[in-house]
């Protein structure tokens, strides 16, 4: 049992989705995360414990990616390895069998339309155990509004590259905080600093996927 769920968490990290997938180039024609996640399912391996192989997996990528160990496209691989293995747990949520570590809303602010950053931060985020429901790009205060009232205990990710947005960003927080006091908001993006995000009044502050995670799973503790 350990072997398979070493297996999966190993896949993950590496970002070997499946047999047929030539990435990476060490492990091609081997079996990845999407045959393994099936086989630890048909030997009664419960859905908890592959899920926390994924975590690991995730965390481990993560770490490497903060520390400029990999780059973008080895996260992708890893993100697409995890999908692999959500697929095959995606009853498993539905049914509440296994449940979410919470909910994390997540878009790129008014204004803004890159996505490249968001989208990573909510790979990383959904594989380390959280469900992510991702608002998208130019995403204006309202929208966020609407979303964390469908979502009440909800955590509030906002991204933004440019410069000229992080008055957007600033007006974002200051809504939601004036609506949603007790939310907590997470900011990113590569014009912020600690600094920045402290001005807006914003609970934390991530410049890679990994800190992200990393204050998220701090809520939980907290």
């Amino acid at each position: 049992m350990n072997e398979l769920i070493n297996k999966i968490g190993n896949c993950i990290e590496h970002g070997k989705v499946n047999k047929v997938s030539p990435y990476p180039k060490d492990m091609m024609g081997q079996e990845g995360a999407d045959e393994f996640t099936k086989q630890a399912l048909e030997e009664s391996i419960s859905p908890d414990e592959i899920l926390k192989a994924c975590n690991d997996g995730m965390q481990r990528i993560g770490e490497k990616f903060g520390r400029n160990e990999v780059f973008v496209p080895e996260l992708l691989m890893s993100a697409k390895a995890m999908n692999a293995v959500m697929a095959h747990l995606k009853p498993f949520f539905q049914s509440g069998t296994v449940k979410r570590k919470g909910k994390f809303i997540i878009g790129t602010v008014a204004g803004d339309l890159h996505d490249i950053g968001k989208n990573l931060a909510s790979m990383v985020v959904e594989g380390n155990g959280w469900e992510v429901i991702d608002l998208g790009v130019d995403v204006k205060p309202a929208k966020f509004i609407e979303k964390i009232k469908e979502h009440p205990t909800s955590i509030v990710g906002l991204s933004a590259l440019l410069t000229t947005t992080m008055t957007n960003m600033a007006k974002t927080v200051t809504e939601i905080k004036n609506q949603f006091p007790t939310t907590k908001v997470i900011v990113g993006g590569a014009p912020l600093t600690q600094t920045a995000a402290d001005k807006m009044g914003a609970d934390g502050f991530a410049d890679d996927p990994q800190g992200a995670v990393e204050f998220l799973n701090g809520t939980i503790a907290a």
